[in-house]
């Protein structure tokens, strides 16, 4: 556990560092382009598609394929240098392949994301994207690379490196302001290649850094072309199915962003704010703490242990709850300021708050699915995930359009991110009861117990810090009146959160409170 424990405290130190230097990010792009301007949601789209593409093509591929297949390559004579030589050098061409594809296509790209876009947004969008494509193929680098790091125990570069892409767009960013000025009316190529080059330049950068590291790893890779015999074909007979999984993904994505409105209103910018506020809690807490776990997991299901697989699962999900119940509720609480943070007043924060809430109904059951889901891919079977992630882009996609159907553009957004989560919601529970089945059992009992028990310390926890926030001005006061104060204050509003649910903790004398106080030690020393 120790191991786990130190992993986790460095992944989780890097996710922190990496996420409020993004936020430091989004406040300059916010302050540059606006947070619901024409020009900011075409951009946001622009720079959405080499993330949307590359996870049709690689995302999936790499979490429910790669890694089991490189942990297992490490027991080949040569201690998996030949597979990895073989499996970094095709990943390289199919990137390329697709980014040059992608650039082809990158006016239908935007016509198929922006459907509510007038004439001059589309072309503005189109131009944008030209520059933001070539993401596709450091994004896919960076992750092939990453991805082997981690399947080898070494964690750290893959989490750190986003940090050096924030200080870069910053950099850019802040220069297009003092150029160009902050929030243009009018556009120019000179303009719109800064904007998109800064983007792109910071995901090359972030794939750059993760080369010093390779050492690390103990392999020595070489292009090599001959493919034949490296399990090619098991991995495209799984591959295949996680393709068509992240497929019907991001074709559900497209459906819930063509019903965004264009401006005025939260949109397509606004919405991709608040999903990275939702994200925070999860890359730190679920990202840092369950990679480890996956990559131990993985090891016993390898070696058919499957008991030591169901305790896995169990120890994972009781860990992450501990963490991940009081992050959404102390989020919830503090949805006004923390909304502020990428918004420009106050009423915007009002407005896109409601949006942040519709997110958060699905956390808990997204880092649930995190270990249910990689369970089956540590077993080698992406066929049922298939199933029960199509099932949720079934329902996703019904609940866009019934939101579209119903509700105004105000409201819009938030219908289509309360959507999302139920529709998680159902996608978790079914894959919890496919997974049961497989192993005979898996301690659902014990687990949602220990859910329960962090609920009921997490209820009076969030009265107090709600309590808090309307006793400091709620949302007309000090909270509100800027970006900084957005920040302060809802982080004032967490620590009173979190200091009452871990007093909570204790009165029940929960015994996950002990484990989850040492990776926070931990995570503090780092």
């Amino acid at each position: 556990m120790s191991s786990i424990g130190r992993a986790s405290a460095l992944l989780g130190a890097g996710t922190i560092v990496s996420r409020l230097t993004g936020f430091l990010r989004t406040i300059v792009l916010v302050a540059a382009i606006g947070s619901t301007s024409a020009a900011g949601n075409a951009f946001a789209i622009a720079n959405q598609l080499p993330n949307n593409i590359y996870a049709i093509i690689s995302t999936g591929i790499l979490t429910a394929v790669i890694v089991p297949q490189i942990v297992r390559s490490a027991a080949h004579p040569d201690g998996g240098n030949a597979f990895v030589s073989k499996l970094l050098t095709l990943g390289t061409i199919v990137l390329l392949g697709a980014t040059a594809l992608a650039l082809l296509f990158a006016p239908q790209l935007i016509g198929l994301y922006g459907a509510r876009f007038s004439a001059e947004q589309r072309t503005l969008g189109t131009a944008f994207a030209y520059w933001c494509l070539p993401q596709i193929f450091f994004y896919g680098v960076y992750s092939l690379f990453g991805e082997t790091l981690n399947a080898r125990k070494v964690f750290g570069p893959f989490t750190w490196a986003p940090i050096v892409n924030n200080i870069v767009s910053i950099a850019g960013f802040g220069v297009f302001m003092l150029v160009f000025g902050a929030q243009p009316t009018t556009w120019t190529p000179t303009m719109v290649a800064v904007l998109g080059g800064t983007a792109t330049l910071g995901i090359a950068v972030q794939a750059g850094i993760l080369m010093l590291f390779w050492r690390r790893a103990g392999l020595h890779i070489r292009p090599d072309f001959h493919w034949r015999g490296v399990g090619l074909r098991d991995i495209g007979r799984l591959a295949g199915w996680t393709f068509l999984m992240v497929l019907a993904g991001q074709l559900a994505g497209i459906v819930q962003t063509r019903v965004l409105p264009p401006e005025g209103s939260p949109g397509a910018f606004a919405t991709a704010n608040a999903w990275l506020l939702f994200m925070l809690p999860y890359s730190i807490i679920v990202l840092s703490i369950g990679t480890p776990y996956f990559t131990r997991l993985s090891e016993h299901a390898a070696a058919d242990r499957d008991d030591a697989v169901r305790s896995d699962i169990g120890q994972s999900i009781r860990t992450l709850g501990v963490f991940i119940v009081i992050a959404t509720a102390a989020l919830a609480v503090a949805a006004v300021p923390a909304s502020r943070i990428f918004t420009g007043s106050a009423a915007q924060a009002v407005q896109a708050a409601p949006v942040l809430w519709c997110y958060l109904v699905g956390l808990i059951p997204l880092a649930v699915l995190f270990v249910i889901q990689r369970t089956f891919y540590a077993y080698h079977d992406t066929r049922t995930p298939f199933f029960f992630t199509l099932l949720q882009c079934t329902l996703v996609v019904g609940t866009a359009l019934v939101a579209a159907a119903v509700l105004p553009d105000a409201l819009l957004a938030a219908g289509v991110a309360l959507g999302q989560s139920v529709s998680s919601l159902v996608q978790v529970i079914v894959a919890t009861w496919l997974l049961h089945r497989r192993l005979g059992g898996i301690g659902t009992a014990v687990w949602i117990g220990a859910l329960a028990r962090f609920a009921a310390a997490a209820i009076p926890a969030a009265v107090v810090g709600w309590l808090a926030y309307v006793l400091l001005g709620g949302a007309t006061g000090w909270m509100t009146r800027g970006q900084l104060f957005g920040a302060l204050g809802a982080a004032v509003i967490g620590i009173v959160c979190l200091i009452v649910y871990v007093g909570m903790l204790a009165l029940l004398r929960a015994p996950e409170l002990a484990p989850a106080m040492g990776i926070a030690r931990r995570l503090i020393r780092r």
